[in-house]
């Protein structure tokens, strides 16, 4: 197994960089995010004209042969009790987008954008306000909740080849580990439709994306037209909370074990990512704070 020395603390530079402009002024955030939009729609269809990008658009009902990974995560967390009627929200809006997903299929060259297949989710469309993270606080937001399907399409890709072109983390760690089944730092950041989710497939096989809602759980499924030759193991190391100044971040590093689906044999390990974000909950008194300076 691979082992690293110990890093020195690095902050991201999402909590070092100073205050946003529409940090400072919030009237100006609708400008900016009509800005943002633009910007990616240009790409969109830059990336369509050129043929720089084939978009993955068919879906089929037939699910492909060979099953690569598969994973439920649960729809309701016990949270505040404040918040339940968010997440209970947060499952219509699940149900309007995994049925937008389902049955995607992702073919040699073709890439699979978040934001492209779910669209923006509007009120006109049933979405309603579900629960999203800003800041690193939970507020109420139409088609809140909506992430949860993206960061269960990531954990899947994960376990194949399938190469992740864009994913964002969220800066902050808003909750504790009550139930955690996935590590910390593989979830995904979703905002229609600047801030995405997109893989491309650069292999000769074909693909597809299954997620349905059952009574407790969304449940995924990635299937391909062929049997895989490798197989793939995420894990969490190298975890710690970190207290800086006033500050407790938490980082850790996500690493994948790749191996011979035939023989078992190990093939490599694989950094996936480094993540450090600010912890905005008291941590419980069975957790260790490491105290730690800044590097030079």
């Amino acid at each position: 197994m691979t082992t690293i020395a110990p890093e020195a603390l690095v902050l991201p530079p999402r909590l070092t960089a100073p205050p946003r402009l529409t940090q400072r002024h919030p009237r100006l955030l609708p400008l900016a995010v009509r800005v943002h939009r633009v910007r990616r729609r240009t790409a969109w269809w830059r990336a369509s004209r050129t043929g720089a990008v084939r978009w993955a658009t068919d879906r089929q009902a037939v699910p492909l042969p060979h099953r690569v990974k598969q994973h439920g995560s649960l729809l309701l967390r016990a949270l505040d009790p404040g918040l339940m009627h968010l997440q209970h929200n947060k499952v219509t809006n699940l149900a309007l987008a995994a049925a937008r997903v389902d049955g995607l299929v992702v073919r040699p060259g073709e890439t699979f954008s978040f934001n492209r297949v779910v669209g923006n989710c509007t009120r006109r469309k049933g979405y309603v306000a579900g629960m999203r993270l800003a800041n690193g606080s939970a507020e109420p937001g139409v088609g809140g909740g909506i992430c949860q399907l993206a960061n269960l399409l990531h954990w899947m890709v994960l376990h194949s080849p399938l190469t992740v072109v864009e994913r964002s983390e969220h800066s902050f760690d808003p909750f504790p580990d009550n139930g955690r089944v996935l590590p910390w730092g593989v979830g995904c950041s979703i905002v229609y439709n600047y801030v995405d989710l997109v893989v491309r497939n650069d292999t000769d096989t074909t693909f597809q994306l299954g997620v349905h809602l059952g009574e407790r759980f969304l449940h995924g499924q990635l299937r391909s037209d062929r049997r895989l030759e490798h197989s793939y193991r995420v894990e969490a190391r190298h975890e710690e909370f970190v207290r800086y100044q006033d500050r407790i971040l938490r980082r850790n590093q996500i690493w994948r074990r790749v191996t011979d689906r035939a023989t078992g044999a190990f093939l490599r390990d694989e950094l996936v990512r480094r993540n450090c974000a600010l912890v905005v909950y008291e941590p419980g008194p069975d957790v260790t704070v490491v105290e730690m300076a800044m590097q030079d």
